[in-house]
């Protein structure tokens, strides 16, 4: 066997193994002619004598090159051959592989998911509307950049060596979790085989572990074909029920059943977490109830703004003279005047709206719909009221879905404690149920005129779930409100 110094010309300098497998060994290189880092694959021992395999593989390759300008899909810089072995040169990524980097978790925040599945789905529909077919989705084929970033690789590289059905003895046997029924029967692999292999991905990257799995390569395999898909909440109790339709359509077992393109699949999958959000609903910061924070004009000044951790009765527009007021009395530097003024300001009734409007976004296969829910309005308060006690017993998400309760009556005082020992007992999860409660928190407090944390707690929803309609709203408005 070639020694790794002499396995690549010498325009590769360094080369350092840094993953081998039953198609080839690929080498970590430093182009000299270029100056930049590469990738190179190069073609098993065994494969290089067989003149069918070294064609198709050349043949491969270079189909697989034309998608190198897809943003994900790794590029491919050069097909050539060395003493007699093929190889690719290709881009070096240095975020390793996504089986790499989710190694022993029990499933990724549905946002980080969300996002790497798009990223696959969008090589994956390029490919497929290229003529190209992958083979072979799997985590060790999902490629990471710095930026975590993910780009397919190794597209055609199956196909080329005759290895895209399980009936190769002895080569595939390790993917054989993330093998189609029809490959997994030994037919010809198709696009909705890589579909079929993106979706157990996805089904991995959520619950922790694949679908069908089993300690016997063989009798994975054979459940792909035989048994039905398994519920996913099942698996991982904390992910919604909502999720299974989309999983038993990606997963089925007639290709013709399953989604038509990837981004649909992901679509879909995104849209179903958020279907049935129950207790932990969405109410829009668009609603027609005037608060202290919906009625501010423009950027939102420190007269304007309540001190942290008070609320404030909505001004009418008859304030703006003493507002202005203030701000000389301030300038001039007398603080006392200031605070007399204010505490002298009459309590002024605000007419409140005899209910609530909530609007409820809601995906369902095939259409998004919005359901809109009246709720009676909580009369207007003229004093503090005293803020409950949050059950001491009660789990982070129980303490989330009384406290959204509350907010859909319009008590945010009331949710307010709940929330924040919900916030608390959530925190560092990663869950859905963390999520939620961050964004309830944080409208709650955008409602009671608080900025304090708004914009963070909003932040690290989104972290967790992904981009939402409804954060990106609130967001915007607390921006402006708290400017």
């Amino acid at each position: 066997m070639a020694s790794t110094v002499d396995v690549l010309p010498d325009r590769y300098a360094n080369p350092r193994l840094i993953g081998s497998g039953g198609m080839g060994r690929i080498f970590h290189a430093t182009d000299t002619e270029l100056h930049r880092d590469v990738a190179v694959k190069v073609l098993a021992e065994r494969y290089s004598h067989d003149q069918d395999v070294r064609a198709r593989f050349r043949r491969e390759a270079r189909a697989a090159a034309r998608l190198s300008g897809n943003p994900n899909i790794v590029t491919i810089f050069d097909v050539a051959e060395h003493e007699g072995r093929p190889m690719i040169v290709m881009e070096f990524l240095d975020g390793g592989s996504l089986e790499a980097r989710v190694e022993g978790h029990d499933g990724c925040p549905p946002a980080q998911v969300f996002a790497w599945l798009a990223q696959a789905a969008n090589a994956l529909d390029a490919a497929h509307a290229a003529g190209v077919v992958h083979r072979d989705i799997k985590p060790a084929n999902l490629l990471l950049d710095g930026q975590d970033r993910l780009h397919v690789g190794d597209f055609g590289i199956a196909s080329a060596v005759g290895l895209d059905s399980f009936t190769e003895t002895g080569t595939i046997l390790g993917t054989a979790g993330y093998l189609s029924p029809e490959q997994a029967r030994g037919e010809r692999a198709t696009a909705a085989s890589d579909r079929y292999s993106l979706a157990v991905v996805g089904f991995e990257l959520l619950a922790g572990e694949r679908p069908f799995a089993s300690g016997s390569t063989t009798v994975e395999a054979a459940r792909h074909v035989n048994e039905p898909v398994p519920r996913i909440h099942r698996v991982q109790p904390e992910l919604p029920a909502t999720l299974d339709p989309v999983f038993q359509r990606a997963l089925a077992k007639d290709p013709a059943h399953r989604y038509p393109t990837a981004a649909e699949f992901v679509a879909e999958l995104r849209g179903a977490l958020h279907e049935d959000a129950g207790t932990t609903g969405w109410i829009l910061p668009a609603a027609p109830v005037p608060t202290a924070i919906t009625a501010v004009r423009g950027p939102a000044t420190a007269a304007t703004l309540p001190p942290q951790g008070e609320s404030r009765t909505p001004r009418t527009p008859r304030l703006v003279p003493l507002l202005v007021l203030l701000g000389v009395l301030l300038v001039a530097g007398i603080a006392a005047a200031f605070a007399a003024t204010r505490s002298s300001t009459p309590q002024r009734k605000v007419s409140i709206p005899k209910a609530v409007t909530v609007v409820r976004t809601v995906t369902k296969p095939g259409r998004t719909i919005e359901q809109t829910v009246t709720a009676p309005a909580p009369p207007p308060a003229t004093t503090p009221a005293t803020s409950p006690t949050a059950p001491t017993g009660s789990t982070g998400a129980a303490l989330n879905g009384e406290g959204y309760a509350k907010m859909q009556a319009g008590d945010y005082r009331g949710a307010l404690p709940l929330l924040e020992q919900a916030v608390q007992r959530l925190e560092g999860t990663g869950s859905l149920a963390e999520a939620y409660a961050d964004y309830n928190l944080a409208y709650t407090h955008y409602q009671l005129g608080r900025c304090t944390d708004v914009l963070a707690l909003l932040n690290h929803s989104q972290q967790i779930q992904g981009p939402r309609t409804e954060i990106t709203a609130l967001r915007r408005d607390a921006q402006k409100a708290c400017a």
